[in-house]
């Protein structure tokens, strides 16, 4: 039996924008680890940094832990750990090196360790689990716990999928993507979260509680942007009465107004979501809740049976406007998709928001105008605005990969720079992301800002655009 802790990076205080928005949840992923650890036998503690001061608060933890193994998992649910931000980058790094100080064992697992496991290493972490790392993580505990002094290379010795250090570079044998773990099952473990301080942290910011669960891990879809270093294009969705199983005992152990199902893509089956509602409605265990869809699963029989499990609000991924961006991301969606789902769910009472991508390689000022057109016309409740990311492991970051510079990540998730040399700089990008938001706000002088921007576009213009790489199947 080992002492274990494990821990994640995400410190909302080192977020501006999202310190500011102010709606934390605890670290899924990592607590599906914890009781996934236990079942194994062992004794897990917690460092949960969503809500901490500061990476400061984790020496004292450590220290009141003592543990033999730490075990920095980061919560693969959290979208804006598949985006690497630098601070948090930084603070996993303080925080290995701390831990090695003092005598633990260290592992690290995340989409930017999977991505980039040499600063990790560099650090001090014994091993990167690269993607969701299950079997090689079961594997080292069950190694460690057997000799609790064996030597750190034969500790490591023979496994696929872990990156370790070899005198001045990495070892690694990458498994590709694979499916998500069976072995990842029952109830997170919850008991370990300080659920008052997230209520606390809730009802002081926006009146009411929410907290997080997931009915599924992975996305089937194929959008040339989307980084998938966990799961691949690997889709496992839980059975329905299980998710309805675990929505029921949040609501009587933990009182939650309100939840967030973190899946990239809810529901996907028609008649799936027909079975969860009807096991909801059984056990009165339904709580309103978010999800995350694409607009061409929002037919009118799905729309029904999400308003009748409790779905309260719905992000689409409308990315933008312009058919022809949509074609160029392979997103798979028209336009006329975006604006039926937004009605259907409307009529249906859910809420609508739309994520907007500035940016993508190819995209003009028409472009832009379109997207404009169609928030105006589908007019949706709120947006969520961005600009291309290049992300290792995607086409779209081998197109710009020869002009990305230093800077590869943001710092923070309003950093809303662009890293490669779009048609516009950053400061149009900006203005465009303002005006949309002033558009959905209903505020009377957005035409004339509009009309601004239009007049001074030129203005904004990159001399040297990355070139579109034409495809057989752009249109």
């Amino acid at each position: 039996m080992l002492n274990i802790q494990v821990g994640h990076c995400y410190f909302l205080r080192y977020d501006r924008k999202q310190w500011e928005r102010g709606k934390p949840y605890p670290p899924l992923a990592t607590l599906q680890i914890a009781a996934l650890l236990r079942r194994m036998g062992h004794v897990v503690s917690l460092f949960d940094a969503m809500l901490a001061q500061g990476v400061e608060d984790y020496a004292p933890r450590l220290h009141a832990a003592s543990p033999e193994l730490v075990v920095f998992y980061e919560d693969n649910f959290n979208f804006l750990t598949k985006m690497c931000l630098g601070r948090m980058r930084e603070a996993a790094c303080r925080m290995i090196g701390e831990a090695r100080a003092r005598g633990a064992r260290v592992l690290v697992a995340g989409s930017d360790a999977s991505d980039h496991p040499a600063p990790f290493l560099a650090a001090g972490a014994h091993a990167v689990l690269t993607g969701e790392g299950i079997g090689a993580l079961m594997a080292l505990v069950d190694r460690l716990a057997r000799n609790p002094s064996i030597d750190a290379d034969a500790w490591t010795e023979g496994l696929p999928g872990v990156a370790t250090s070899a005198r001045d570079d990495t070892r690694l044998v990458r498994l590709g993507a694979v499916p998500p773990d069976p072995r990842i099952a029952g109830l997170p473990a919850w008991d370990l979260v300080d659920v008052e301080a997230y209520r606390s942290f809730w009802l002081e910011r926006h009146g009411y509680f929410s907290l997080n669960m997931a009915a599924s891990r992975g996305c089937p879809f194929r959008c040339n942007w989307c980084a998938k270093p966990i799961w691949g294009n690997h889709y496992n969705q839980r059975p329905a009465a299980d998710v309805a199983a675990e929505m029921t005992f949040l609501k009587r152990t933990y009182r939650p107004d309100h939840l967030w199902m973190a899946d990239d893509i809810f529901g996907f089956h028609v008649d799936w979501v027909t079975e969860l509602a009807g096991h909801l409605a059984r056990s009165d265990g339904s709580i309103p809740f978010m999800i995350q869809t694409r607009a061409d699963l929002a037919s009118e029989r799905m729309v029904e049976a999400l308003a009748a499990a409790g779905c309260s609000e719905a992000w689409i991924g409308a990315e933008s406007g312009s058919q022809r961006v949509l074609d160029r991301m392979t997103k798979g969606t028209k336009v006329p998709d975006l604006i039926a789902a937004r009605r259907r769910l409307g009529d249906r009472g859910i809420r609508v928001g739309f994520f907007i991508q500035l940016g993508y390689l190819g995209e003009a000022l028409e472009d832009i105008l379109a997207t404009r057109a169609l928030v105006e016309e589908a007019a949706p409740d709120d947006v969520g605005v961005s600009v291309s990311y290049p992300l290792p492991g995607t086409r779209f970051y081998e197109e710009v990969r020869a002009q990305l510079g230093h800077k590869t990540h943001w710092d923070e998730s309003d950093d809303l720079a662009m890293m490669f040399q779009g048609a516009y700089d950053t400061a149009f990008y900006r203005e465009v992301r303002d005006l949309l938001h002033r558009q959905v706000d209903g505020d009377a002088s957005v035409d004339a800002g509009w009309q601004a921007l239009v007049a001074r576009e030129r203005d904004h213009r990159n001399a040297q655009p990355v070139a579109l790489v034409r495809r057989a199947n752009a249109s």
